[in-house]
C-alpha cells in the first residue's frame, strides 16, 4: 500500500526478523509500485522515481543484507530520507545501464556532467534537474558515474498541470552524445501525482 509519508523514523524501521517474514511479499508489492515509476529515456538511460515506499524498502533491504544493526540505521535514514519528495518536486534515480562493460566505461567518458543536462517538462515549461550534492558525479578527467539522484523541482502551475490526464509530460536529456526524451505514460503521471500536495 503506497504511502503518503514524507519521512522514514526509527519507529519506522522493522526488527530484521519481522521485516525478513515479510520480505519476499514485500518486494512482489514493489514490483508493481516501480513499473509505473519507471521511465526509459533513449536506449541507455533509466529514470526510476523514488518514494516512501521505495526508499523503506532500499533501507530495510541495506540493513537485512549489511545486518548492521541499530547502530546502522541512522546512517540509512540520513542516506535515503532526502530522495522522498516533499510535496512540490519528483525525485529519481538516474541510471545509464549498459551490460557491456567496455561500452559502458565509454559511455560514462562521453557523458560527463549529463547531471547537469536533464530536465522534465510539463506543458512545456522545464524544470531541470537538481543533482544530490552530497559527491561530485562527473570526475576531473570527465567521467559521469552511472548512478545519480536527481530532484526535479516543480512550480505551483507544473503541479497543477500534472493533475490533468492530457497533460504532455516529457523527461529528457539534452547532452551533446546523448539527446533522448520520452513522454511519461498515463500510469507514471498517476504515480508519480501521489509525491504531489495540492
Amino acid at each position: 500500500m503506497t504511502s503518503t509519508a514524507r519521512q522514514i523514523t526509527p519507529a519506522d524501521i522493522l526488527p530484521i526478523n519481522d521485516y525478513e517474514k515479510i520480505r519476499a511479499e514485500n518486494k512482489r508489492n514493489l514490483i508493481g509500485i516501480k513499473k509505473d515509476r519507471r521511465v526509459a529515456v533513449g536506449p541507455d538511460a533509466t529514470f526510476y522515481f523514488e518514494n516512501y515506499d521505495t526508499m523503506w524498502a532500499q533501507i530495510h533491504e541495506m540493513l537485512f543484507i549489511e545486518k548492521g544493526g541499530n547502530a546502522q540505521i541512522a546512517d540509512e535514514l540520513s542516506a535515503y530520507n532526502p530522495l522522498i519528495p516533499q510535496g512540490s518536486e519528483l525525485i529519481a534515480t538516474f541510471m545509464i545501464e549498459i551490460d557491456d562493460p567496455v561500452r559502458r566505461e565509454k559511455m560514462l567518458y562521453s557523458l560527463g556532467h549529463v547531471e547537469e543536462k536533464i530536465y522534465l517538462s510539463i506543458n512545456s515549461e522545464k524544470s531541470w534537474a537538481v543533482p544530490e550534492q552530497e559527491v561530485e558525479r562527473t570526475t576531473e578527467d570527465g567521467k559521469t558515474s552511472s548512478i545519480h539522484f536527481l530532484h526535479f523541482p516543480l512550480t505551483d502551475t507544473q503541479k497543477k498541470a500534472m493533475k490533468n490526464p492530457d497533460a504532455e509530460i516529457i523527461l529528457g536529456i539534452d547532452h551533446k552524445n546523448y539527446g533522448h526524451m520520452a513522454r511519461l505514460s498515463e500510469a507514471n503521471r498517476l504515480s508519480l501525482l501521489g509525491d504531489l500536495t495540492f
